[in-house]
């Protein structure tokens, strides 16, 4: 009982960095301790089905009540207060930065191992640096194209969104949407709209879940045969987010109290993911 909330814990925090633009699911895996086993879980689900149920389906009823109690609060939060609330996820991700380091402190003096950090801090970096679209999809009538754009669309956000550094949310904006995509998932308790609602998550949502599987095989891959190269480009995807979360802050005004609650927050984001991340 206790690893289940626990893992509720996790998934809900996982499903909070999945809302806003610029934070990534995977990374808060990584920093929470939980990744190695996401990847696992996916890529072999139905050889111990029971097992992996066991781990995935608390961490799923998490990241869904987040998705479905904070999708409003968030956006108010960082309308009203960026500061702050940016500075929590910034803790978030820094809290699970000496778990990750851990695994390549032995192999930190190899030159091609920092060469492959450079190349991940980098792309992240130029995402970073992209502006998202002005244009808006409209899902108001979709069609067949419009379906099969939406199974596209999901395979696309699902990868970034496992992918340390990459956001799933950010991806979405680029490509216009990430707007009609919230906005549906916030009617849903309208159920007025349940079937015009369905027509749109159920082609996105298959389109998830066919990307994460595809990108967990890869990613499985890389850790089993380059593991230590791996986490250094992991390390670098992670180190570089920072940079995309920082970004929307530049000539942002803030006066001394939300100073002192983004000091706050960030010390409780950092120590929530340092002690989540060693359980």
């Amino acid at each position: 009982m206790k690893n289940s909330l626990l893992l509720i814990a996790k998934g809900f925090l996982i499903g909070i960095a999945n809302i806003i633009p610029g934070v990534s699911g995977g990374t808060l895996m990584i920093t929470l301790g939980i990744y190695e086993q996401v990847i696992d879980t996916i890529s072999h689900f139905f050889k111990d089905w029971k097992k992996h149920l066991q781990f995935i389906l608390p961490l799923g009823v998490g990241m869904v009540l987040s998705l479905l109690l904070l999708s409003k609060i968030i956006g108010v939060c960082l309308d009203k207060y960026p500061f702050p609330t940016t500075l929590f996820f910034i803790g978030l991700i820094l809290g699970g930065i000496p778990l990750l380091y851990k695994k390549v402190k032995n192999e930190t003096k190899k030159g091609s191992n920092w060469l492959i950090f450079l190349i991940t801090f980098a792309l992240i970096t130029v995402f970073a640096f992209l502006k998202s679209g002005d244009a808006v999809v409209d899902l108001a009538h979709p069609g067949l194209i419009g379906i099969l754009c939406l199974f596209g669309v999901g395979m696309i956000a699902s990868a970034t969104m496992i992918i340390p550094g990459i956001s799933g949310s950010f991806m979405l904006m680029l490509l216009g949407y990430y707007k009609p995509i919230i906005d549906t998932i916030r009617n849903l308790t309208n159920f007025s709209l349940l079937g015009h609602n369905m027509v749109i998550l159920i082609p996105f949502g298959i389109g998830v879940l066919v990307g994460i599987i595809l990108v967990a095989k890869l990613i499985e891959y890389l850790l089993k045969r380059f593991e230590t190269k791996t986490y250094f480009g992991v390390l670098g995807f992670v180190l570089a987010s920072i940079i995309a979360i920082v970004l929307p802050l530049v000539g942002t005004s803030f006066d001394l109290i939300q100073l002192l609650i983004a000091i706050i927050v960030f010390g409780i984001g950092f120590g929530v993911a340092y002690r989540l991340g060693g359980k």
